[in-house]
């Protein structure tokens, strides 16, 4: 419509000068050299206008640009819960007592600044009970990893928050992306003032608490659980610019795939929100057996707090006892998604994408088991850590190649 109104425009314009110029006195060269400008000219305006109509309206290109930096901002992500992990893995997460947005990027030079920084340690519960023989290189070591993860945080921010404002100019964002975004950059701020409230609880006196000094497992949850659905969130927007939904038969077996999918993909998110419960009790210490708990299947003291409800969240036994069934379940669900997606028709790339979900969650409950025989070594606990990421994504990528056409 825009192109053939432009030609219209054009060709009007041009037949008007010429015919303007047939009654003029002057030669016919200057005419013919006065119309051939005004052609040009015509043709230079509207080539901008086209340009710059393009520029300002979102298209394929554009999706693909802002859906590959969504990927990165969220690969960006799994780097933080990864390094978070190994920090809470190496209890080095609460080396650093202060928290600047500024001030402590910069870690400490001198001698005499490194001596300073030991000393504010010192007056901290983890200091007082668990490490009052540590050695300065030994706190260089916990304070390092630690710095290590705020550092990344403040990576991903920037990661978030620059494009936004550079695409936002250039015009790549539709009216709901540009909502879509923002609601990513606030969270991105949000997970930030999370961590600092995680760290704080780790850093308060507990007079009447004779457990050793760590941070709440609730806030340790929630600090997780914010980082997944940021992770999710960029994942799953990122995938859908850059993959066009499939145009899918419309059957009953297939709405019940994608319902199982749904289902299936909230099972994983679960089972990795719970491991956050596992590592803030150190729960994978207290039975290092499967798959029976120690000598049984139900343990006796599963339900040894009061109230009741509190050994969910708090009973270490409980909630390795809860992780155990959650990844079980999980397990099976997986399997039994693969199962009935084989009798859907269904894309390659979305075939591919099941299998694979399948695959990993069968490599990530044997790296759970070995973990947990093997008295939770580092490496091997990291690796589980970030097997449930990985679960978590193919979970995603299925749900995206699994989604309704757009009407």
């Amino acid at each position: 419509m825009l192109l053939s109104s432009i030609r219209t425009t054009v060709f009007c314009r041009c037949r008007s000068a010429s015919k303007g110029f047939q009654h003029s006195t002057r030669s016919p060269q200057l005419r013919q050299w006065l119309v051939k400008r005004s052609q040009s000219t015509i043709t230079a305006e509207v080539e901008a206008s086209s340009a710059q109509t393009a520029a300002a309206v979102p298209n394929a290109s554009t999706n693909r640009i802002v859906g590959r930096w969504l990927l990165g901002c969220s690969g960006l992500v799994v780097g933080a819960v990864v390094l978070g992990g190994v920090t809470r893995l190496t209890e080095s997460g609460l080396s650093m007592v202060d928290w600047h947005l500024v001030r402590e990027m910069k870690p400490p030079q001198s001698q005499a600044e490194w001596e300073a920084e030991f000393s504010k340690y010192q007056q901290f519960p983890e200091f007082k009970i668990m490490n009052h023989d540590m050695t300065l290189p030994e706190f260089k070591f916990i304070f390092y990893m630690e710095w290590g993860h705020r550092m990344w945080g403040r990576l991903v921010g920037l990661a978030y928050i620059l494009p936004t404002m550079y695409f936002w100019k250039k015009g790549y964002f539709t009216r709901s992306m540009k909502g879509k975004v923002l609601g990513l950059c606030g969270f991105v701020f949000f997970q930030g003032l999370l961590g600092w409230y995680m760290v704080k609880s780790g850093l308060e006196e507990k007079p009447e608490s004779h457990d050793i000094p760590r941070v709440s497992q609730y806030r340790l949850s929630a600090h997780l659980g914010s980082a997944l659905l940021l992770y999710c969130a960029s994942l799953w927007t990122g995938l859908t610019l850059l993959f066009p939904a499939h145009k899918l038969a419309e059957t009953r077996h297939l709405t019940h795939l994608r319902r199982f999918a749904k289902g299936t993909g909230g099972l994983v998110f679960l089972t990795a929100l719970s491991g956050a419960f596992v590592a803030g009790l150190d729960a994978g210490l207290v039975y290092n057996s499967f798959p029976k708990m120690g000598d049984r299947w139900i343990p006796d003291d599963l339900l040894a707090f009061s109230p009741t409800f509190k050994n969910i969240f708090e009973n270490p036994t409980t909630v390795q006892f809860d992780h155990r069934i959650l990844a079980i379940s999980s397990l099976t669900a997986i399997t039994g998604l693969y199962l009935f997606s084989r009798r859907v028709a269904l894309p390659r790339r979305a075939k591919v994408a099941i299998s694979l979900l399948a695959a990993m969650a069968y490599g990530q409950v044997a790296l759970g088991i070995s973990t947990l025989l093997l008295y939770v070594p580092t490496p091997l606990a990291a690796t589980h850590q970030s097997g449930s990421v990985a679960l978590l994504s193919l979970a995603i990528w299925v749900l995206a190649e699994l989604r309704k056409m757009p009407k």
